[in-house]
């Protein structure tokens, strides 16, 4: 695979491009490129295939739309010959919606398929031959296997977000549409994580690759982290203590299931905020009318399932709240990935219970850093507690009378053991592909010490020799 290339991209202007195609990327407000479109677009211009590394929010859908648009309008064929695959319907959406920026000017047309709407408004599309197909790839398997689809003439193949498609089961149908595609044909590849099923896959259909990687593990460093110990079922306590005394002004709140989300929004909601759930089981109209109000401010606290937000991109959020600590770090990195965007201040804050000690010590790794603790008072009857150098930490029964933690926490702390925090492998096949596609995608006693004491206000803990001396060693 091809490194970085040696001279960059520094202007749009820089690029020989069709009169329509620069004059859209200038109504759209592009100014100078951002690094992933800096790396990969010059490349992509060349015809060359693209394994792109970076994560949600970083530019890629221009990086692979602008060369992908021009190619069509430097030769002119039959179509469609360009097709975008992403796993949700938010993400498909929005890459459609670059697209139509992009192709204003022109007479160039993109359309989406997805699950959770009618059929018949897209089989309609897809008899105009439109240029360009974004989808997501149950419904499109869906499409083709009834003939509604003629893949022949693609000639520039996307696979955006791969590694996220893999972990909602939807390798096998990838791989189902990739057998109907004509062999000659243009590649690009975007991933933020590479597990080995997408290493495998990307070696399979990528020939001679540009790679471009751009920082995809590390968070961004104007992120401010935070773990705050609660018990489990104070939790939802505790977020409304927050929201009444920190200055929230956009925040996505995380659950671990569908059901939590959509009744915490409800909660937040008859407590005077403008919350909104988005989840797996609402329809494709309920899903747009939460994305399009967060997005306009008419909703300032999204609360969401890992899956359901795959793909969100939204500029000013200003905290990412973990209700439920993510399954793996890689998640983690995902999900806070929605703050501190464009040099913004952001703030990510993680509930916790005894049970999640390893998985902090794991993100802890991949984002480089200590992360801080936080004990409220009255509600840090949790301990949480680091363990020493060189030494796992097992967390024991409480003998108080407060709350339990064992239930959710625990059990999903006993499968990261058991899995050394590696992501689980999801049920594979037609059917959990189209279940992914039509639901979720479009598509979860130690030594007692002395509670601080105050008034009510957070205690930030100062960090012990030994503690700091693990982050050092890592």
């Amino acid at each position: 695979m091809n490194a970085a290339a040696d001279s960059l991209l520094e202007r749009f202007s820089d690029l020989d491009l069709k009169p329509s195609l620069a004059q859209a990327i200038e109504s759209a407000g592009y100014s100078d490129p951002r690094p992933i479109q800096a790396q990969s677009i010059p490349q992509a211009l060349e015809g060359q295939d693209i394994l792109g590394l970076a994560q949600t929010g970083t530019g890629k859908t221009a990086a692979f739309a602008i060369p992908a648009i021009e190619s069509l309008l430097r030769k002119r064929g039959k179509s469609p010959r360009v097709l975008v695959i992403a796993p949700t319907r938010e993400l498909v959406s929005q890459i459609d919606d670059e697209f139509r920026k992009l192709t204003k000017g022109s007479r160039l047309r993109s359309m989406t398929i997805y699950g959770g709407v009618s059929e018949k408004p897209q089989i309609e599309k897809l008899r105009k031959h439109p240029d360009i197909i974004c989808a997501c790839p149950g419904r499109l398997l869906d499409l083709m296997n009834q003939g509604h689809v003629d893949l022949q003439y693609i000639r520039h193949l996307v696979l955006d977000e791969a590694d996220h498609m893999f972990d909602m089961g939807f390798l096998p149908d990838i791989r189902r549409i990739l057998s109907e595609l004509p062999a000659e044909r243009q590649n690009l590849l975007f991933a933020a994580t590479m597990p080995p099923e997408i290493r495998k896959l990307a070696q399979q259909i990528l020939k001679n690759p540009f790679v471009a990687e751009i920082n995809h593990t590390a968070p961004a460093n104007t992120i401010e982290h935070a773990l705050y110990p609660v018990p489990e079922k104070r939790k939802i306590e505790l977020l409304r203590k927050m929201l009444k005394e920190k200055s929230f002004s956009s925040a996505i709140v995380f659950t671990r299931t569908k059901r939590r989300a959509r009744q915490l929004a409800e909660k937040l909601g008859k407590d005077g905020h403008k919350a909104v759930a988005l989840q797996g089981n609402m329809s494709q109209n309920q899903r747009d009318r939460a994305m399009n109000g967060f997005r306009k401010g008419q909703f300032n606290i999204l609360v969401a399932t890992d899956i359901a937000a795959r793909g969100i991109d939204v500029a000013s959020v200003s905290h990412v709240v973990n209700l439920d600590i993510p399954n793996t770090a890689e998640a983690y990195t995902h999900r806070i990935g929605r703050t501190g965007r464009s040099e913004r201040d952001g703030k990510a804050f993680t509930f916790v219970s005894e049970a999640d000690m390893d998985m902090v010590l794991e993100i802890e790794k991949v984002i480089g850093q200590q992360i801080e603790t936080i004990f409220t008072p009255g509600f840090d009857s949790v301990d949480f507690t680091r363990p020493e150098k060189g030494r796992r930490r097992t967390a024991k029964k409480k003998t108080s009378s407060g709350p339990s933690n064992r239930g959710q926490g625990s059990r999903s702390n006993r499968q990261r053991r058991s899995g050394s925090g590696a992501k689980s492998r999801p049920r594979q096949g037609r059917n959990r592909s189209r279940q992914n596609t039509d639901q979720e995608s479009g598509g979860s006693g130690a030594k007692k010490r002395r509670r601080p004491s105050g008034s009510g206000k957070p205690v930030r803990r100062k960090r012990s020799s030994r503690s700091s001396s693990n982050t050092s060693s890592r």
